[in-house]
């Protein structure tokens, strides 16, 4: 068989750059994720496409290996339809298939912590048909969204807290941008008979659940640090006041 080292070679570092350029675009070509959670769905999802690329790379030189052994080499028109292929292959499977947006009937599903990730990226697909002063609220509302989901880890779905963040979160948030999102674009900056247009109202009403979330999130704060300042007081008691100096024994 015909020594292909170089060639193989060859074919990795094409295939490398490939599937960077790929990604590179496919990073581009989304919005940059407003909160950690959508940001860790969206890994998961490359994730998953790497290992169907690795897959498909090791079957590709599997085969052109059997093809070599048998044929006592490949040659360069071999070699060629190898790099061909894992080229094709890191393309196609580098952009398909494409993460999948969450519907609105889908997002209010599954314990709150998740459906927190969810809203996240439901709410960067909506940021395109949002105005500008939406968009900067709907992306303080992912950073508030990051600080929620860490409160709500281990959270009774069944609590009042878990109820009102689904009400706040997987209800009135999306309903109220599907609503501006009803409006005819060419209405969205008439003044209503109440003297804000549509895009003035969407932002207003972001504004008022960003307000919300805020108070969730140190509501359920509170819980931690009175739990915090409850273990504090008993380990100052089990075993005294670790600021003030040592007595002996008499």
């Amino acid at each position: 068989m015909a020594d292909t080292s170089a060639q193989s070679d060859e074919i990795m570092a094409a295939a490398g750059r490939s599937l960077a350029v790929n990604r590179q675009g496919g990073y581009h070509r989304r919005a940059q994720s407003i909160g950690k959670g959508s940001a860790q769905i969206k890994l998961r999802h490359w994730r998953k496409k790497l290992i169907r690329v690795a897959v498909a790379v090791f079957g590709i030189f599997v085969a052109a290996g059997i093809a070599g052994l048998v044929l006592d080499g490949i040659g360069f028109v071999g070699v060629m339809a190898t790099l061909v292929a894992i080229v094709v292959a890191v393309a196609v499977l580098g952009s398909y298939p494409k993460i999948r947006v969450p519907r609105r009937a889908d997002i209010n599903k599954g314990d709150v912590q998740t459906m927190v990730g969810r809203t996240e990226l439901w709410l960067e697909a909506q940021r395109p048909a949002l105005p500008p002063p939406a968009v900067q609220v709907v992306d303080g509302i992912g950073v508030q969204l990051d600080a929620l989901g860490l409160q709500l880890a281990g959270l009774d779905q069944n609590s009042p807290q878990a109820v009102e963040v689904r009400k706040l979160i997987g209800e009135h948030l999306p309903e109220m941008v599907d609503s501006y999102r009803k409006v005819p674009q060419h209405l969205r900056a008439e003044p209503r008979p109440g003297g804000k247009t549509p895009d003035q109202q969407l932002t207003d009403s972001l504004a008022g659940i960003s307000r919300e979330i805020d108070t969730i999130t140190r509501q359920l704060a509170e819980g931690s640090l009175d739990e915090l300042a409850v273990r504090g007081r008993f380990l100052e008691y089990r075993y005294g006041d670790p600021d003030s100096p040592v007595q002996e024994s008499q």
